[in-house]
């Protein structure tokens, strides 16, 4: 499915809808999660209905459902040159630019 052209809503919506699925294809509770991932059952409820959930929270269940590798993909560096891979490590550990220092220079 091709996500670029949805509202964040839209994609919190259809995320949320696929994570609860995953769980009952897992024929796990909610209360089961929660427990494995050391969280409480209202934030799993939450998570499944879209409300603000820690990030923590979210990873956490990716992690019981073993979905992790999704996410440690999410924002990997887009490559497709080892010229590229070159470029994302220099700019990985180039310092970042105090605000003040980089006007008129």
């Amino acid at each position: 499915m091709d996500l670029t052209l949805s509202k964040p809503d839209e994609i919190v919506k259809l995320l949320c809808s696929r994570l609860r699925k995953e769980r009952l294809a897992q024929q796990m509770t909610q209360a089961e999660v929660a427990a494995r991932a050391g969280i409480g059952v209202n934030t799993v409820s939450n998570l499944e209905s879209g409300r603000n959930v820690g990030f923590e929270s979210l990873v956490k269940v990716a992690m019981v459902l073993g979905r992790i590798n999704e996410l440690e993909a999410l924002f990997a560096p887009k490559v497709d040159s080892l010229d590229d891979l070159l470029r994302y490590e220099e700019s990985a550990t180039r310092q970042r630019v105090k605000k003040g220092n980089h006007h008129g220079k």
